[in-house]
Formats: C-alpha cells, sequence, structure tokens
C-alpha cells in the first residue's frame, strides 16, 4: 500500500500488511537516516502494535511526524 504523507518532510509511505504484521516499509523523502530507523525498528511487528507506539509523535512545532504518519496510515489499511 502507498500512503500518502501530510505535514511531514517526507511525501509518502510504502508498506505491507501480511498476517497482521507490518512488512517493507519505506518512507519517500524525509530524513532519510530517521526513517530507515523507523523502518528497521518496526520490521515484523503487529499492526497494533506500530500504531499503539508511534500515534500522536510530534516533531518539532508540527502537529504530526513520520511515525505518527505512519500509524495514520496502518489505522486506515484496517
Amino acid at each position: 500500500m502507498t500512503y500518502k504523507t501530510s505535514g511531514t518532510c517526507s511525501q509518502a509511505i510504502n508498506f505491507d500488511i501480511v498476517d497482521g504484521k507490518l512488512t517493507g516499509v519505506k518512507f519517500i523523502g524525509g530524513c532519510n537516516g530517521n526513517t530507515q530507523g523507523i523502518c528497521r525498528l518496526v520490521e515484523g511487528m503487529p499492526v497494533t502494535e506500530v500504531i499503539e507506539r508511534l500515534e500522536g509523535i510530534k516533531c518539532g512545532f508540527k502537529e504530526t511526524s513520520c511515525p505518527d504518519q505512519l500509524a495514520r496510515a496502518l489505522k486506515q489499511a484496517l
């Protein structure tokens, strides 16, 4: 699935959900090191746990962040 982000430096997030677990996460744009770190940390995690951990994280003065956008994308996918 591809999710178009809003309010962040990244433009989109690609991911798959297999048997309730997150796989193949890739951010398009954004802070390369940070988004790579997020992708590696959440790989293989249950989708509900990823949402629980990342939802509501803000980036500086912004109302959202790349992790929060991933949580929103996953909620939409469910």
